[in-house]
């Protein structure tokens, strides 16, 4: 919590440091849009339970002024339950999946220019669902226009357990930006996210994309 708050004063005071260099810009488009997808490093006690994993985004936004900005973004990320966890609790396999939805004040530093960077962060509502597997094989029915229908064997997982819990969260980060058009940006950022279960679940996603 410390840390968390450390990040949110520091975000609130870059944020007052800039809104007087905005007078000197002009005015950017007012509405955001952004899509990316990278990977996801778990981290700390996380770390020792899930191995790496993937993550898209979605989100838009709106500028305030041209160097303060909001964000709000979905995000999904999937990470695997690494092997040494499975062993010890006599699973197969298995593999988390969070969803959040968060809400981003976003301080830009250099707005208008061909290169930027960024600081973001702010509070969210994280869901949490963790599911263990075996493989096994699922029966379809198909068709082929010389052998008629047939029935057809296809791997697949069952799922043997799972459970999921909601809580609240935070996020804190930033990244840079690259001119790639009159109007689209390419970014790549990393983001530290915080779900608040029992245990803390805490993950590194780093994100590629366009922004517009």
């Amino acid at each position: 919590m410390r840390r968390v708050a450390t990040v949110c004063v520091a975000l609130a005071c870059a944020a007052v440091a800039v809104v007087p260099l905005s007078a000197q810009e002009r005015e950017e488009h007012r509405f955001t849009a952004n899509v990316g997808a990278g990977f996801t490093m778990p981290t700390y006690g996380t770390g020792s339970r899930l191995d790496t994993g993937w993550n898209a985004v979605g989100g838009v936004g709106v500028n305030i002024v041209p160097h303060v900005g909001l964000r709000a973004e979905f995000m999904y990320t999937e990470m695997g339950v690494n092997s040494s966890t499975l062993s010890s609790l006599q699973f197969p396999g298995g593999d988390t999946q969070i969803w959040a939805v968060t809400a981003n004040p976003v301080i830009k530093f250099k707005a208008h220019g061909p290169f930027d960077f960024y600081l973001l962060g702010g509070p969210g509502v994280y869901h949490r669902h963790v599911e263990f597997t075996q493989p096994t094989v699922s029966t379809f029915t198909a068709f082929d226009p010389f052998f008629g229908f047939f029935p057809v064997a296809v791997p697949t997982q069952q799922v043997l357990f799972d459970f999921s819990t909601t809580k609240l969260g935070v996020n804190g980060g930033g990244g840079v930006t690259f001119k790639v058009g009159e109007h689209a940006k390419f970014y790549a950022e990393a983001r530290y996210h915080q779900m608040y279960t029992r245990r803390i679940t805490s993950f590194l996603p780093v994100t590629f994309g366009f922004r517009w």
